[in-house]
Order: structure tokens, then C-alpha cells, then sequence
């Protein structure tokens, strides 16, 4: 699971989208934030591995969601639709 995790997290960063001039006050922070946990202890009875990635920016919902103004980017979705595979 965890080499899996890895795959879909270099996907992620791969496709994660980069603010560009001005406007963006942290050029690259989203994309820097993507991490990787795994413990043998998850599942809702701890009796299961698991691996997460996630994104510790606080705006990565944003950027996976979209608001009214911005578009959504499914960083995420796409990453484990393309790393998931294999």
C-alpha cells in the first residue's frame, strides 16, 4: 500500500497545479505540501494497514473542490485514478 501511496503521491505533484506572477502569494506551496502516511493499525476496527496522501496546504480543498470563482482541479482524484492502476 505504502509503494502504491508513493506512486499516487509523484502523480500528484506531477499534475499539481502552480500559481504563476503576482497574484499568487505562495507559488509552489501546494505542491510541496503532498505527504505520505502509512500504519499497520487503521481501518475503523485498527485491524488494517493503511496509507494516506495527503496535502497540508490550507487551501488544498480548494484547489481539489474548485469555489464559485475557481475551477476544481481533482489533484487528488486524478492522481489516484492514474497511480492507483498496477
Amino acid at each position: 500500500m505504502e509503494r502504491r501511496a508513493n506512486v499516487i503521491e509523484s502523480v500528484a505533484v506531477s499534475i499539481a497545479p502552480v500559481g504563476e506572477g503576482a497574484w499568487d502569494p505562495h507559488p509552489g506551496h501546494y505542491k510541496g505540501s503532498f505527504k505520505v502516511t502509512s500504519t499497520a493499525r487503521g481501518g475503523r476496527r485498527r485491524d488494517r494497514a493503511t496509507a494516506t496522501v495527503r496535502n497540508s496546504a490550507y487551501y488544498a480543498r480548494w484547489v481539489e473542490y474548485g469555489t464559485e470563482k475557481v475551477r476544481a482541479h481533482h489533484v487528488l482524484l486524478r492522481a489516484a485514478q492514474a497511480g492507483g492502476r498496477g
